[in-house]
């Protein structure tokens, strides 16, 4: 399952830098899926969507610090929990219950993202 970032966010920005899948963006900004990924041109993603992964894409929010839920590993095969969670100040780093996903789902999605 994908972290979502809630309307609680302070907007402080600790969580930004901590994701190893460049999955979280400032409010407001257009973010890519070649993102700090191996991802490059038109590529099918692991729901089967088609997408270019050079493509801007639109923000999730506006007014605070979201999180892609196609770039969300939940840090799987990176640490052992997320960091985002970890480094938040006031907890609104949250299981996303839109995105179930499965561990052995969040790993092959880390693969894809990075080319192992």
């Amino acid at each position: 399952m994908a972290i979502i970032i809630t309307d609680n966010c302070i907007n402080c920005g600790a969580c930004e830098p901590e994701c190893p899948n460049n999955a979280i963006y400032e409010g407001a900004d257009d973010w890519r899926y070649s993102d700090g990924t191996t991802l490059r041109g038109n590529i099918v993603l692991p729901n089967g969507k088609h997408v270019n992964a050079d493509e801007v894409q639109k923000p999730i929010s506006d007014d605070y610090y979201y999180i892609v839920p196609d770039k969300c590993t939940e840090c799987l095969g990176f640490h052992e929990e997320p960091q985002c969670a970890a480094v938040c100040p006031v907890d609104c780093c949250i299981p996303d219950e839109n995105y179930k996903e499965t561990e052995e789902e969040l790993l092959q999605k880390k693969a894809f993202l990075h080319n192992e």
